[in-house]
């Protein structure tokens, strides 16, 4: 009975092989920080060759810059599909800042945002899939929420930067800069009263 012939792995296979290494690089970088991760650990961890390693994505920078494009799409996708689920609400802006807030002093962000400071090629990245994804995304939320008339947003990039400062404040740097994060329950307080506080700002007259 002739053998079976090993051929090119199926787009199943190597989407598959593709997330187990993402997830093995997701964890070095947490437990190492950009500058002390290898390619050499990444693979030992994902069960890989590091020949393959390199075949896959070329270089270190280049596997990062992948998976934090999937990490923003993935995001992108979450908040347009809650905008797709009913019509604007001020509610509907609570829980996008919520999960702003929370992203942005998760370890994930937290860790790829200060491995984008070592690496300018990076920092590029983090910000094309990062606040120039989700920041036109919250902007339509704020147009519609004008256009409705539930709050009198004009201009919405300058309301999503107030909305951004009333939100976020100094949390996010404060982490990136080693405190540790809030609690869930204290950001998602956080959120709501910058929220309300913007919702209050631009009340229609």
């Amino acid at each position: 009975m002739p053998g079976t012939r090993r051929g090119r792995p199926s787009a199943d296979e190597s989407a598959r092989r593709r997330a187990i290494v993402q997830d093995a690089g997701r964890a070095v970088l947490e437990e190492r920080g950009y500058a002390a991760t290898t390619m050499q650990e990444i693979a030992a961890r994902a069960g890989v060759s590091k020949e393959s390693l390199y075949s896959w994505f070329g270089s270190k920078q280049q596997l990062f810059a992948d998976i934090v494009t999937a990490e923003g799409k993935q995001t992108v996708e979450r908040l347009n599909q809650a905008r797709a689920d009913g019509p604007p609400t001020a509610e509907l802006l609570q829980t996008f800042a919520r999960a702003l807030l929370e992203l942005l002093c998760g370890p994930w962000s937290v860790t790829v945002n200060r491995a984008g400071m070592a690496s300018p090629e990076l920092a590029e990245v983090v910000l094309t899939h990062g606040r120039y994804a989700v920041g036109p995304v919250i902007e339509e939320l704020l147009a519609d929420l004008h256009a409705a008339r539930i709050l009198d947003l004009p201009d919405p990039a300058a309301a999503f930067t107030e909305l951004f400062g009333l939100v976020v404040r100094d949390s996010q740097i404060r982490v990136l800069l080693g405190e540790p994060a809030p609690a869930v329950r204290a950001l998602r307080r956080q959120a709501d009263d910058g929220v309300r506080m913007f919702s209050q700002l631009h009340a229609p007259g």
